[in-house]
């Protein structure tokens, strides 16, 4: 039998240390890019958006978001989650189990779709008043409790991947880098929760989603998918409006007379 060795008491004064270290860093605002490197950014994450090919690689990303939003909204409502998968079609799923109609069914199907924009509209907030090391961590964090409920292996390789990325760039790379790539991730995010919903819209027109989560809420509620959709555009659309002001409020010059 292996017998420890002896040690003195841990000091709870380095441990005290450590975590103000950490509550410092994590409270700390970073002073953002100039504007026009702002703007540079928001025309990148559009042109990804815009672009079919930068689209289809980047994609997943909303995926991710848009089944985060749907697992949050189950936990919040006290539906029972079962699992989260992610494909390389950029499709997901999120299981759940509870009552199949009722609030928490609804509010669950409704989540998806206005996640991206919703979780963009935050960042842009903690971007713009310059948390960005709270958003990185919050999107750590975020990343680890879906890994917990992945149930396919290339769902699980790609939040590793992503994280790996966040939590090399929140711990390696300097504040400007960091502030950087926060605007950019606010304005992906806001750009690109809008372009699954048109996407939607197109493919119902075709009668080729005939069980989106729009087409779900019809089900559950008296309202037509149509309506759903359109709330949808309205959410998004509003996100990246207020989103847009908080990473750049440009102010025009006042009118004379």
């Amino acid at each position: 039998m292996l017998c420890p060795a002896v040690r003195g008491p841990i000091d709870g004064g380095d441990t005290l240390e450590t975590l103000d270290a950490l509550w410092s860093r994590l409270i700390t605002t970073q002073p953002g890019p100039p504007l026009w490197i702002i703007l540079l950014a928001a025309l990148a994450a559009l042109g990804v958006v815009l672009h079919p090919t930068a689209w289809h690689l980047s994609r997943g990303l909303i995926t991710v978001a848009h089944e985060g939003g749907h697992a949050i909204v189950a936990l919040l409502t006290r539906r029972k989650l079962q699992g989260i998968r992610l494909h390389s079609d950029t499709s997901g799923v999120t299981l759940t189990r509870g009552r199949p109609t009722g609030p928490g069914m609804i509010f669950t199907a409704a989540a998806g779709y206005v996640a991206p924009s919703l979780i963009g509209l935050g960042a842009a907030w903690l971007t713009a008043a310059g948390y960005i090391t709270i958003f990185l961590w919050t999107v750590l964090l975020l990343l680890a409790g879906m890994l917990l409920m992945i149930r396919n292996i290339y769902g699980a390789i790609a939040l590793i991947t992503i994280g790996g990325a966040v939590f090399t760039l929140s711990m390696f790379t300097p504040p400007e880098v960091q502030g950087l790539g926060a605007h950019a991730a606010s304005w992906f995010l806001l750009f690109g929760g809008i372009r699954p919903i048109l996407e939607l819209r197109r493919k119902r027109r075709r009668g080729r989603a005939p069980d989106s989560d729009a087409d779900q809420l019809a089900r559950l509620t008296p309202f037509p998918a149509g309506f759903y959709v359109f709330l949808f555009l309205l959410v998004s659309t509003a996100c990246l409006a207020v989103g847009a002001y908080l990473l750049a409020p440009i102010t025009l010059p006042p009118l004379s007379f």
